[in-house]
């Protein structure tokens, strides 16, 4: 156990989540490795590559040199080809090649966590230098959600639903709804004076209240508002996909209740993705 208690939560969470991804994917045959995934341009393989590419940079490993092809298009910009680096490199590993690396990241990740000594306020760089630095105890957290995002985009991939309740995914509820401020305030263009309610129902299940005020800037609460400006419903898996980036909002429109100013409704919609 790390000598920080308010760092272990994080830990916990990504351990559940990343030894969820080893189990899902070691019995895969092959050919399975190539499945797609709802990231775009994203297999199996390129899902599992990503998660094995930050974590091993994680432990200071250094990045591999390698130049991307020119016709990945999904890759448009800085961010993009940083993260895909990792990913390519490993396209042409066989499915004993991954499953070995990730069982050793894992293995030596959670050496590196257990053994823990820093301070949670302890400045990190991560990703793509210093004017990204974000606390420990921060980047802890975004590794925990990155890696539920990713088991759960190989879950569904794979047709093996599960972990909608887990303590990643509660961790990543939470790292979601920190957004929902700036989603609605300043992204969807909410004006002063409105409110939307956010009412999920499932795995997770919970009912928040943005609140607009006069300066333009958005609160969150848990508390019920009468006469809201727009009411959005619906499970938690869906504003999980939609919150990540995974899915489009007409593509799940029969799992979205809306009541209210449709205008608002669409526009807080539109913008619900955090993910780049």
């Amino acid at each position: 156990m790390t000598v920080h208690p308010s760092l272990q939560p994080s830990i916990d969470a990504w351990t559940h989540s990343i030894e969820a991804i080893h189990e899902l994917v070691t019995p895969l045959a092959e050919g399975d490795w190539n499945r797609a995934t709802e990231c775009p341009g994203w297999s199996v393989r390129d899902v599992v590559s990503h998660v094995i590419g930050v974590e091993s940079e994680m432990l200071g490993e250094p990045r591999p040199i390698h130049s991307l092809p020119r016709d990945l298009y999904h890759v448009t910009d800085e961010f993009t080809r940083y993260i895909e680096v990792q990913v390519d490199v490993r396209r042409c590993h066989t499915a004993l090649e991954m499953t070995s690396e990730l069982d050793l990241i894992i293995i030596r990740r959670c050496r590196q966590l257990r053994n823990e000594s820093r301070g949670p306020q302890t400045p990190i760089r991560w990703p793509l230098g210093t004017s990204n630095e974000q606390s420990l105890e921060r980047t802890l957290v975004r590794r925990t959600f990155d890696v539920w995002t990713h088991e759960q985009d190989l879950r569904r991939a794979l047709g093996v639903p599960g972990n909608l309740d887990s303590p990643a995914a509660v961790i990543s509820r939470d790292f979601l709804l920190d957004a929902l401020p700036k989603v609605v305030a300043k992204d969807a263009g909410a004006p002063p004076g409105s409110a939307v309610v956010f009412d999920v129902h499932g795995e997770q299940e919970f009912l928040r209240t943005v609140r607009v005020n006069e300066q333009g800037r958005g609160k969150i609460d848990g508390s019920v508002t009468l006469g809201p400006t727009v009411t959005l419903g619906m499970d938690w898996e869906t504003y999980a996909r939609l919150a990540c980036g995974r899915v489009r909002p007409e593509a799940v429109a029969d799992r979205i209740k809306v009541e209210g100013e449709p205008g608002l409704a669409n526009a807080i919609l539109r913008e619900f993705s955090i993910t780049p």
